[in-house]
Order: C-alpha cells, then sequence, then structure tokens
C-alpha cells in the first residue's frame, strides 16, 4: 500500500476569493473546513481535492505547476475561457506564440494554468481538469510513480507522466531544464497515508526514495513536512 493524493494545496492572500474562482470554474463544492480552510470537493473523477490555505507569500515567477483543463470543442474552450475571465482570471503571456493553440491565463491570484485545445491527444481520454503539469526532472517524475504507485504513462526524452489506475487527471514533468526554485511553492501535494499503515514506516519508505525531511520551523502534529527530489515542497498528513 501506498500514500494517495489527497489534495492539491494552493497557498493565497486571499483564500475565499481563490477558492470561489477555482469552485466556479470547475463545478466543483465549496466547503468550509475547520481544520483544512476552505476545501473544493471534486465533482467528476478527479479523485483529489483542492485545498486553499491563507498565505502572505509574494509570488515569484512562474508556478513550477499548473493546471491544464481540457476542451470538447473550439466553442468549448471559448467558453472556457470567458468563465474564467467572468470569475476574475486573466489572459498573461510566458511567451507562447500565435501558432499555440492553448491559451494561458491566470487565476486572481496569478496562478498560471492552461485551456487546452480541443483534439490534444495526450489529454485524450482525460476529463475537464486534464492534467496538472509540472516543471521538474525524470527523477522527480520516477520517484511520483513510486510514492504514489501510479504507472508511467509516458516517459520519454526526459519528460515523464503518470496516472492513477482509477483514471483522472495526469501528473506531468517537462524535463531539464528545471528552472531554479525561488522561495516555498505556492503549490503543494497533501498525502494521504495508508489507510490502518504506519505514518513513520511510510516517511521512511518515502525517504528510501529520495525524499527528504523540511524544517520548515514549526511543529505541527496533523502532518509531516517533506520535499521531493527537486525540492518541492509536500505534506504527509497524520490521522486526526
Amino acid at each position: 500500500m501506498t500514500s494517495q493524493l489527497f489534495a492539491v494545496c494552493f497557498g493565497a492572500s486571499q483564500p475565499l476569493r481563490l477558492a470561489q474562482f477555482w469552485s466556479g470554474l470547475l463545478d466543483w463544492e465549496l466547503e468550509d473546513d475547520p481544520q483544512d480552510g476552505l476545501v473544493l470537493l471534486p465533482s467528476d473523477d478527479t479523485g483529489f481535492r483542492i485545498r486553499v490555505a491563507p498565505s502572505q507569500e509574494r509570488k515569484v515567477g512562474q508556478n513550477r505547476m499548473h493546471f491544464d483543463l481540457t476542451s470538447a470543442s473550439p466553442e468549448d474552450q471559448r467558453q472556457t475561457v470567458a468563465s474564467a475571465l467572468a470569475l476574475g482570471g486573466q489572459h498573461i503571456d510566458i511567451g507562447q506564440g500565435p501558432e499555440d493553440g492553448h491559451v494561458v491565463l491566470a487565476d486572481p491570484e496569478g496562478n498560471e494554468f492552461c485551456v487546452i485545445e480541443p483534439g490534444n491527444k495526450f489529454l485524450a481520454d482525460c476529463g475537464f481538469v486534464g492534467a496538472l503539469a509540472c516543471d521538474g526532472s525524470q527523477a522527480v517524475g520516477y520517484f511520483w510513480s513510486q510514492a504514489l504507485g501510479w504507472p508511467l504513462v509516458w516517459d520519454q526524452d526526459q519528460e515523464t507522466a503518470i496516472r492513477s489506475p482509477l483514471g483522472g487527471p495526469k501528473l506531468t514533468w517537462g524535463g531539464p531544464p528545471v528552472a531554479p526554485k525561488k522561495g516555498r511553492n505556492r503549490l503543494h501535494f497533501d498525502l494521504a497515508p495508508p489507510a490502518h499503515g504506519d505514518v513513520r514506516a511510510e516517511v521512511e519508505r518515502l525517504l528510501s526514495l529520495g525524499a527528504t525531511l523540511n524544517d520548515t520551523g514549526r511543529s505541527e502534529a496533523r502532518w509531516v513536512a517533506m520535499a521531493d527530489p527537486d525540492g518541492n515542497e509536500f505534506r504527509l498528513l497524520t490521522p486526526r
């Protein structure tokens, strides 16, 4: 048994505004959890939730991960873009050319995401949340494949992708060059340990795969702070 991807977590200066944006765009239910802050529950086969927590850390450069949203038709893509703009998103330029079919946007906190053009073969069998696209090495793709027990569905030219055996979005890593990390990531993974498993044993397993313990400078009984081989923060939650 392995850990499960429980949530993708956003840090936000205005958590409610950001949560309402993603809830409206994805059509996911928004809940206020006394312990976890604002939580979005999927209405599809995504398999993980989105959590939005307060953070005063300033965004520096592009995020190391972003959502790729799929489109069934050109009109569907236009409608998704229009919905995102109406909810408070904006167009951004990250160097894409006029020949690119995808549309690059940012949410109200400046977090990048893409609305992919119809006919994308790589995401053809995925739902609306097609992928969580990450800037990362081949080694980190291998790490997460083993950490989550998700098979590799792409491994070519140092680019990797994994996907849950149950379906849902793909997690992808673009390979080198990997941009230098600047401060803490605004998005991170929360993992749930195996059911009825030993959290300490799971920590040791993740360390053996290449993770490190991440000293956040504070003690928190509800999770173990860790980082993957590329230095990306993640948390292994402890049972409540």
